[in-house]
């Protein structure tokens, strides 16, 4: 069985080409919504909770595990391979590298959140793929948690969105990459806004390929059962709904408690 987890429901946008590649394979999805978003969180708290969500997984049958989440892969993808050596992690790394291969002015816009930009994994993406590249990195407050209530489109989304991608347009950007599993979701409205001269670059496909690629290596060990499972902390009725909604998949969602509560996300200032 393959496990998949993000903070919430943004996860499904790399779940959906990992079915479509393999859909003879046994797939766990855990949407951490009683704790999310993780790009709200502290790069120590999200690491300490995403150790308790693989384990979770592990120990419900997973033998290899997809991070679909840029914030909890930038957090934690190297401790829970340190953890876990006899389990294969596929993470998420911002599209740095084909955003500044593709741009054609040289410069590229990334939209993420404050915590994938704090992280070391950022940093290193930029520096050895992108050295040459103009990088305008714009953080993101509220996208997730707009995604997650199911606000994808509309004037306050308009807004929201536009208050981040204009600037990019100002600094001149010809590709935009969707530093965050839940953009894609809000990606309509980025188009519109940034307009068909700009390239928007999501990893979900690329990423689901490597899934595939490493999947194969397992053989039988993925299970061949053609099977789905979406569990969540947290609303499940609420995940179920936007499962329907941005997939189509009328699936029952499980609800689960994964570990202790580590408190909840601190209130702006």
């Amino acid at each position: 069985m393959i496990g998949v987890f993000d903070s919430g429901i943004g996860g499904l946008s790399v779940l959906m080409p990992v079915r479509r590649l393999l859909g003879d394979a046994d797939l766990l999805y855990l949407a951490d919504r009683g704790w999310g978003p993780y790009g709200e969180r502290s790069l120590d708290d999200v690491r300490a909770r995403v150790d308790l969500v693989a384990a979770h997984l592990i120990a419900a049958g997973a033998r290899m595990i997809v991070v679909a989440c840029h914030t909890a892969s930038a957090a934690a993808l190297a401790s829970l391979r340190a953890h876990h050596p006899d389990v294969p992690f596929v993470g998420m790394e911002p599209a740095v590298k084909p955003a500044a291969a593709a741009s054609r002015r040289r410069r590229v816009g990334v939209l993420a959140t404050e915590a994938t930009f704090q992280s070391e994994l950022f940093a290193s993406v930029v520096e050895r793929f992108a050295s040459d590249v103009a990088v305008i990195a714009r953080a993101c407050p509220g996208w997730a948690a707009a995604v997650e209530e199911g606000r994808l489109d509309g004037p306050e989304v308009e807004a929201m969105v536009g208050e981040h991608v204009i600037p990019l347009l100002a600094h001149r950007v010809d590709t935009i990459v969707l530093g965050c599993t839940h953009y894609p979701f809000l990606a309509p409205v980025i188009r519109r806004i940034a307009g068909p001269d700009v390239e928007i670059v999501d990893p979900a496909d690329a990423v689901a390929r490597q899934v595939a690629r490493v999947a194969s290596g397992l053989g039988a060990d993925t299970g061949r059962s053609r099977t789905l499972r979406i569990q969540a902390t947290g609303d499940a009725d609420g995940v179920a709904a936007l499962v329907d909604r941005l997939t189509g998949w009328q699936i029952q969602v499980e609800s689960v408690r994964v570990g202790p509560p580590l408190g909840p996300v601190p209130s702006e200032p």
